[in-house]
Formats: structure tokens, sequence, C-alpha cells
């Protein structure tokens, strides 16, 4: 256990160790009725735990699990002082799917799309920062930081966390359930989202 949240590679091998759990432990944990499918587990995080899944599908971490998908929201791999380790942009193309969104340089979300190969989507709400997905009222020292420390919006964060959660939905369905009349009117016609998408790209290939 950690007083305090780990950093870097700690950070990335802890999730892998995580992750690597499921193929030994998960099943001890479920209804004798229920097998877990393995061959469909997806990564997902936001802001450092964004970088974090992201490091854990390029091996960092020496993940056994294999992922079939990669979720990032508003991933961020630096600041004004610099990169984070472990250093995972290249600047070249060398991730095989993704999803992103929101707006935060040369280590926030838009690099962590160029970097990845289709089928790959990217989505920024226009009016909202980087914690604008939290709770509406955060309390205590997480709160002043997240009021302090970073860009967020003046609105209601419910139409964000009901925006963030169905393109995520939408674009699983797409991905693992060939249904993708959801995802596509996303794409197609990004007014249907409850908030502004002013960034809608989509590359299926």
């Amino acid at each position: 256990m950690y007083i305090l949240p780990p950093k870097g590679i700690r950070e990335v091998e802890s999730a892998a160790q995580v992750a690597n759990w499921l193929q030994l432990g998960l099943q001890s944990v479920l209804p004798e009725n229920i097998e877990p499918n393995l061959k469909t587990v997806v990564l997902s995080g936001h802001s450092r735990g964004g970088k974090t899944a992201f490091a854990l599908a390029l091996g960092y971490g020496d993940p056994i699990q294999k992922f079939s998908a990669l979720i990032g929201i508003d991933p961020v791999a630096g600041n004004n002082f610099g990169t984070t380790t472990p250093h995972i942009l290249t600047y070249e193309p060398n991730l095989s799917t993704s999803h992103f969104r929101l707006p935060s340089s040369k280590y926030n979300h838009e690099e962590f799309f160029n970097e990845s190969k289709p089928p790959r989507a990217h989505f920024t709400a226009k009016n909202y920062g980087h914690m604008d997905m939290l709770n509406d009222d955060l309390s205590g020292v997480i709160g002043k930081l997240a009021d302090s420390m970073c860009v967020n919006g003046k609105g209601p964060r419910d139409p964000l966390r009901r925006c963030i959660g169905g393109i995520v939905i939408a674009f699983l369905n797409y991905y693992f359930q060939d249904n993708e009349v959801d995802f596509n009117t996303i794409v197609n016609e990004p007014d249907v989202a409850p908030v502004v998408l002013d960034q809608v790209q989509f590359d299926a290939s």
C-alpha cells in the first residue's frame, strides 16, 4: 500500500500487477457461473492515469495481459517543467488502437492522439477543462488543488460526464459489438452530444 500515489515507473508497474492479476485472480472473486472474457480487456485512464494506460499498452511494467482497446481521457505526460517518467511519447505514430478527448502543448491529448495508429478517434469538449469530469463540488485538499492547478470550465459538470460516458460506451459498442450506429452518429453529427464538441476526428483505417 502507498501512503501517497506512486510516481513514474512505479505507478505503471503497480498497474501492470493489477492487470496481470486478472488471469489468475479474477475468477476467484466472481460467481461460479460467470467466466471473464480476458480477450477483450480495455485500458482507460484520466490525466496521469491516461498516460499510465498508454504506457501499459506499450509494454511498460511488463504486463502479461493483452489489451484490445485504449481509452485516454485527457491524458497528460508532462507539465511546465517537462515530461514525466517514463518517457513514452516519441513524436512518431506507434500505438494501434486508441480513443481520446478533452482540452488541456506537446505533452497533452493531441500528441497522444498523433502517436496512435488507426482505428483512432479524438473528441474535444470546447467549454470544459481537465478536472471537469469529476464531482461538481470537490471538498478538502483535492478540491482546492483541482481548482487552483487546472483550467476548468464554468458550467455544470454533469453534461460533460454524460458526454464522456456516452462516447466511451458508443466506442466500445462500435469496436466490440459491431454496433456502429451511435458512434457514427456522434462522429458525423456532434451536435447530438450534451456539450459542444469542437474537435471530432475518427480514422477508421
